[in-house]
C-alpha cells in the first residue's frame, strides 16, 4: 500500500507531501490544475518511461520519494532479495533527475537501476486509464489473467514441469542425434584407423624400449671384434703361463719358510680374477651375439609407430589410448541406434504428458472463461452496458511452458456489432467501463497492490458514475484505490479526498494538492456539480451524493 509520496521540483510542483490511507483514495481540481503531474511523479519514482524533462523550471534537480508499506508476504520481497537490497514491512523508493537530465534511484537508501524500480513498480502499482498499454488493454496479459481468475496454480505447475521434461528430452535426441551424425561422417576413417592400430598394436613404452634396442645393435657391431680379440687373448694366452708357473712354485722345497706363500696366494687370486674377466667378458659377446635381421625388423617396428604417431597427431606412447578412443567412438555408433531409439520413445512419452497437461488446462482455461465472461457481463449491466458484449477467446497458439493458448478479451459494443480487441472496438467512456467491469471480476483476494484509476469514469454520468464509484469502493475494500475523477458520483465515494489546485507565487503558478476536510468535500463536489458558481442546490445535490 502506498503510504506517502514526496515531491520536489517536478514540473510546477515545488513541494508536496501526500499522506494517502487505506480505501478508496480520491483527487479531483479543474483540468490543467495538476492532476496528470501527480502521476508522471509517481511513475517517475516507479522507474516508468515518462516525460523526458521533468525538472521545475529554475531547479538544479528534481526528487520523488514514495513510501509503500509491505506486508509479509508480498511479491515486492523477492525482487529485493534477488537484487540483494534490504527488506522489511516499509519500502522507500527515492529517485532524483537533475536539469542535465541524469536520473539516480534509491531503495531504503540503496543505489539501484531503473530496472529495479520497474521490477518492484509491477508487484506494488497497477495503473488503469484510457491509454494505459501495461495493464488489462495489454493482450499479452490476458491469459495469466484469466488463469489468475481461473485459480489453476497446481495445473499450470504440472503444464510446466511436463514442458520442461519434454524440452530436455527433446534437447537429448537431438544431441544424440547430432553426435551420431558426426560419427557417421568419420565412420570409414574410424574403422580404417583402428583396424591399423590393432594390427600394429602398440604399447605404452614401446617406442622407448624400441629405441634402446635399437641403439644398443647399432653400437654392437661397432665394438664386438675389439671385445673378440680381447677375449681370445685372455682364453689363449695368459691362462697356459700362469697355470705352469704355478705348478712349479708349489713345488719348491720349503716353499713357506723362503717365503713363497704370499706370492703363491696371489698368484691363485689372478687365477681367480682372470677366469671372472675372462666369464665377463664372454657374457657381454653373447649379448652382443644378433642376427642382423633382428635390427632391420626393430627399426622398422620403431618407424612404424612412429610414422603412426604422426599421422594421428598423438604421442606414440599415447596410440593405446588413442585405439581406445576411436574403438569407443565405433562401439557408441553400433550402440547409438538403439539408444537413440529409447530417447526418441522417451520423448514421444514426454510429448504426451505435455499434451495431456495442456490440453487439462485449455479446459479449465475454456470453463473459466465462460464464467469469466458472464461474471463481466453482470457488471456490465449497471454500468449501462446491457446491450454489450465481452467474450474472452481461447485459441491456439504456440507450445510453451504454459500451455498451448493465446487468450484475448474482446467485446462488441452492440449486438451482431462484430467483435475485437478492447482497444480497438469501445470509445473512450466505454473502454473505461469495460476496465472496470474487468478489474472488478479479476481483483479476487489479491490487495497487495495499489490500484489507480485515471479518469476512468471520463465520458459517463449520473447512474452510470455512480455505479462507477460503488465499483471503485469495492475494489478498495480491505486494500488501496486511487481514483482521478472529474465525475462528482465517483467523488462521493470516497473515504478519503484531495482536491489539486493551483496557486501563483511571486509570478510563478505552482500546483498543490490539499487534503478536504467534510465541509470542504462537500464545496468541492457541489462545484464539480454546478461548475464555478457554486448555488445551494449545488450543495444540497453533493451532500445527498455523500450521504447517499
Amino acid at each position: 500500500m502506498l503510504r506517502a509520496l514526496d515531491i520536489r521540483d517536478i514540473l510546477i510542483i515545488d513541494h508536496l507531501e501526500l499522506n494517502f490511507q487505506p480505501g478508496l483514495n480520491v483527487l479531483t481540481g479543474e483540468t490543467g490544475a495538476g492532476k496528470s503531474i501527480l502521476l508522471d511523479s509517481l511513475g517517475f519514482v516507479l522507474g516508468w518511461r515518462g516525460r523526458a524533462e521533468l525538472v521545475r523550471q529554475g531547479a538544479s534537480q528534481g526528487e520523488v520519494v514514495a513510501e509503500f508499506e509491505l506486508s509479509e508476504g508480498h511479491p515486492a520481497h523477492a525482487v529485493l532479495e534477488e537484487a540483494g537490497l534490504p527488506a522489511g514491512r516499509e519500502l522507500i523508493l527515492r529517485r532524483v533527475n537533475t536539469a542535465e537530465g541524469r536520473k539516480t534511484a534509491w531503495v531504503n537508501d540503496r543505489r539501484c537501476s531503473g530496472e529495479v524500480l520497474r521490477a518492484l513498480s509491477e508487484t506494488l502499482v497497477e495503473l488503469h486509464g484510457q491509454h494505459d498499454d501495461r495493464g488489462l488493454l495489454n493482450p499479452k496479459g490476458h491469459r495469466s489473467l484469466l488463469d489468475a481468475f481461473a485459480a489453476v496454480p497446481d495445473l499450470l505447475l504440472q503444464t510446466r514441469a511436463a514442458w520442461t521434461t519434454a524440452a530436455k528430452a527433446r534437447k537429448t535426441v537431438e544431441a544424440t542425434r547430432a553426435a551420431l551424425d558426426a560419427v557417421r561422417a568419420e565412420e570409414e576413417f574410424l574403422r580404417h584407423a583402428v583396424e591399423e592400430l590393432d594390427k600394429l598394436n602398440p604399447e605404452p613404452g614401446e617406442d622407448e624400449t624400441l629405441d634402446a634396442r635399437r641403439r644398443q645393435m647399432q653400437g654392437a657391431e661397432r665394438v664386438r671384434g675389439d671385445i673378440a680379440r680381447a677375449y681370445a687373448l685372455l682364453s689363449e694366452g695368459a691362462d697356459p703361463s700362469l697355470g705352469e708357473a704355478q705348478r712349479w712354485l708349489e713345488g719348491v722345497e720349503g716353499a713357506e719358510e723362503i717365503g713363497l706363500t704370499e706370492p703363491l696366494a696371489a698368484l691363485s687370486r689372478a687365477m681367480i680374477e682372470l677366469g671372472d674377466a675372462q666369464d665377463g667378458v664372454e657374457r657381454v659377446l653373447s649379448a652382443l651375439d644378433f642376427n642382423p635381421g633382428d635390427l632391420e625388423d626393430c627399426e622398422e617396428r620403431l618407424f612404424a609407430i612412429r610414422a603412426l604417431a604422426r599421422k594421428h597427431d598423438v604421442l606414440p606412447d599415447d596410440l593405446a589410448a588413442y585405439a581406445d578412443t576411436l574403438r569407443e567412438k565405433l562401439a557408441a555408433l553400433d550402440a547409438g541406434d538403439k539408444d537413440l531409439a529409447d530417447q526418441e520413445a522417451a520423448l514421444r512419452d514426454a510429448e504426451a504428458a505435455y499434451a495431456a497437461a495442456a490440453e487439462t488446462l485449455s479446459a479449465a482455461r475454456r470453463d473459466s472463461a465462460l464464467a469469466l465472461d458472464t461474471a463481466v457481463m453482470a457488471e456490465l449491466a449497471p454500468l449501462k452496458m446491457e446491450r454489450a458484449v465481452f467474450e474472452t477467446r481461447i485459441t491456439a497458439g504456440a507450445p510453451g511452458p504454459e500451455g498451448h493458448d493465446d487468450v484475448a478479451f474482446t467485446v462488441a459494443t452492440n449486438p451482431g456489432a462484430p467483435a475485437g480487441p478492447l482497444n480497438k472496438i469501445a470509445s473512450g467512456g466505454e473502454l473505461s467501463r469495460f476496465l472496470l467491469a474487468l478489474k472488478v471480476c479479476l481483483r479476487g483476494e489479491d490487495r497487495d497492490k495499489t490500484l489507480i484509476f485515471d479518469e476512468i469514469d471520463r465520458g459517463v454520468g449520473g447512474a452510470t458514475a455512480d455505479a462507477v464509484g460503488r465499483r471503485l469502493k469495492s475494489l478498495a475494500s480491505g486494500g488501496q484505490v486511487l481514483v482521478v475523477t472529474h465525475s462528482p458520483q465517483v467523488a462521493a465515494q470516497g473515504a478519503h479526498h484531495w482536491r489539486v489546485q493551483k496557486r501563483v507565487t511571486d509570478g510563478m503558478t505552482l500546483s498543490e494538492v490539499v487534503p478536504l476536510s467534510e465541509t470542504e468535500r462537500v464545496d468541492e463536489i457541489a462545484r464539480m456539480v454546478s461548475g464555478d458558481t457554486i448555488t445551494k442546490e449545488a450543495r444540497a445535490a453533493a451532500g445527498a451524493l455523500l450521504t447517499g
